[in-house]
């Protein structure tokens, strides 16, 4: 994966409390910075998703999560995490993410979210709205109808 497959970037700088005794970020924090990346991705395309949910009674669940690492990550370095929406399924959305050295090219870290919309009652998937479809593919061009 390459920067240039991103619009979006999220900054982080490595906290002692992240790495382990090897002096790397410890694994399961890498799905916080994933997380947190989405959360800020639709934050920057003006979607309150908290809000959504609470308004509609339908939210996203992970049901997908893929980690590949490519290089170390060490204390202190500074991050750029990209996210983008690689695919939309009917209730699904696929999120590809990558961690890179702070104006670096080179992902150290990639990764692959998958959501599934669902009916907070009835705990089934349901259609991702043409709303939210529509706002995702103002910045990923390659969605558009």
């Amino acid at each position: 994966m390459s920067r240039e497959q991103f619009w979006f970037f999220h900054p982080f700088r490595v906290r002692y409390s992240e790495i382990d005794g090897q002096g790397v970020v410890f694994n399961a924090h890498y799905l916080t910075y994933f997380d947190t990346t989405i959360t800020e991705y639709f934050r920057a395309l003006g979607y309150d998703q908290y809000a959504d949910a609470k308004k509609s009674g339908v939210d996203f669940h992970v049901v997908k999560s893929v980690i590949e690492y490519k290089a170390a990550v060490r204390f202190d370095w500074e991050l750029d995490v990209g996210a983008r929406v690689a695919r939309i399924g009917n209730s699904s959305l696929t999120f590809e993410l990558a961690i890179f050295l702070k104006g670096g090219n080179e992902a150290l870290v990639t990764g692959e979210i998958v959501w599934v919309n669902t009916d907070q009652q009835t705990h089934r998937p349901v259609a991702i709205s043409k709303a939210i479809r529509d706002l995702i593919a103002t910045r990923e061009k390659h969605l558009a109808a």
